[in-house]
């Protein structure tokens, strides 16, 4: 087996790993995509929650209703303080996979640029042995043809 086509078995493995390390980045930056997401969607719910109680509170309100809506506030910033706890945990997985996959990808890179340096290699050997062969069937025939008319 050739030098290239060793190099290049292995160019496909680290191509595959590549790709499914790639796959997994896309994974995680859809769940990144969602989270994010749901973490702008309760902050929309707390400014609308709180613009319609500053809304209702300015005709005035009871202390029963004050309580609740505070008690509810608490628990919108509680439910957002987690979900960006959550989106932070992504967001540091999203950049270790991106990076997992950018080290493979340059590997991949590298081997390919090593394996089209030994196919060239290769490609300039077997060209040169080629014209030698024929250098030498030439020179071959040319001796024949000299040497049967010299007889002749």
């Amino acid at each position: 087996m050739k030098k290239s086509q060793r190099i290049k078995t292995i160019v496909d493995i680290k191509a595959t790993q590549e790709k499914n390390a790639l796959e997994a980045l896309g994974l995680i930056q859809g769940k990144w995509v969602n989270m994010q997401a749901q973490v702008d969607g309760l902050r929309n719910y707390r400014r609308e929650y709180q613009d319609k109680f500053n809304l209702l509170g300015s005709g005035g309100v009871n202390i029963s209703q004050l309580l609740e809506f505070r008690s509810f506030i608490d628990k919108l910033d509680k439910a957002i303080l987690g979900q960006q706890q959550v989106l932070s945990s992504i967001e540091v997985e999203l950049a270790n996979k991106r990076k997992i996959w950018e080290e493979l990808h340059h590997k991949t890179q590298s081997l390919q640029k090593v394996c089209d340096s030994a196919k060239q290699a290769e490609n300039k050997k077997e060209a040169k042995r080629e014209q030698l062969e024929q250098d030498e069937r030439a020179s071959r025939n040319g001796r024949n043809s000299s040497g049967g008319m010299g007889r002749a």
